[in-house]
């Protein structure tokens, strides 16, 4: 009779002391990705709706390109620091895909490449100013990085051109509990959430489309088994097995007197 007794008894302590599952810890995990599957990424950055802009005109006339250029003003955190303590205003797409140019009135950009608006507004502002230079910059292409990385959190990309490694090596990379077989990426694409497993363990990772990344993507890194395992236990499981220890070791003493 004392045998099974002990086995329940150490099984009642496994009980207690049970490691969490994937479904306590992994984020977006009952999203069907098959109904919204990345299948293709763009080679050049797309402009969207709710991308901050720039757009600088300058001609061999200064005077000819002032009117397409909006006013410099003081500081305020919403705008772009240009040079000293003035500041340009900037462009927001709209949730149309319009913005509000000088002259030119309302301008559709959404869906358009750097190259592409560059040479629109070349073409238009050229009836006002010979020769214009058109300099555009998106002053908002962030990128988000949670889950099993060093520094998750929003980052803001200067060059307006990242890859995913490059985005994990400033979230100082994967820790070692992270799922690197199965790192997921959210994308934004023609208004509708999609998705994208990723291997970084294959150099297929590499010629991937989804190598370079776009403006908001969202980048998941999926514990591994053995974080998942870890995670439920904290000092309370360990006063609570030290307790169990030491009661199974009285029970077991009585037991054998």
């Amino acid at each position: 009779m004392k045998t099974p007794f002990i086995i329940i008894l150490v099984l009642s302590i496994a009980l207690a002391t049970s490691c969490a599952t994937p479904k306590d810890l992994v984020y977006f995990q009952d999203e069907p990705l098959s109904a919204g599957y990345i299948d293709s990424s763009p080679e050049q950055l797309i402009y969207k709706p709710d991308d901050i802009l720039t757009i600088n005109v300058s001609a061999a006339d200064p005077i000819a390109a002032q009117p397409f250029n909006l006013a410099l003003i003081s500081a305020s955190e919403d705008l772009v620091n240009v040079s000293g303590g003035s500041r340009q205003q900037t462009y927001l797409i709209d949730y149309n895909g319009n913005i509000e140019f000088p002259v030119l009135g309302t301008l559709h950009i959404a869906g358009m490449t750097r190259i592409e608006l560059t040479e629109m507004l070349k073409e238009k502002i050229s009836e006002y100013a010979k020769d214009p230079i058109i300099n555009i910059r998106l002053v908002n292409f962030t990128v988000t990085i949670i889950g099993e990385v060093g520094n998750p959190g929003t980052y803001t990309i200067q060059d307006e051109r990242i890859s995913l490694p490059e985005a994990l090596g400033m979230a100082k990379d994967l820790t070692i509990y992270g799922k690197r077989q199965n790192v997921l990426l959210i994308r934004e694409v023609d208004g509708k959430k999609k998705f994208a497993k990723i291997d970084l363990t294959s150099v297929n990772a590499i010629s991937s489309p989804l190598y370079y990344l776009q403006q908001n993507d969202v980048i998941v890194v999926e514990p591994n088994k053995a974080k998942i395992r870890s995670s439920s236990y904290n000092q309370n499981n360990s006063v609570l097995i030290s307790a169990i220890g030491t009661l199974t070791t009285i029970i077991a003493v009585f037991l054998i007197k």
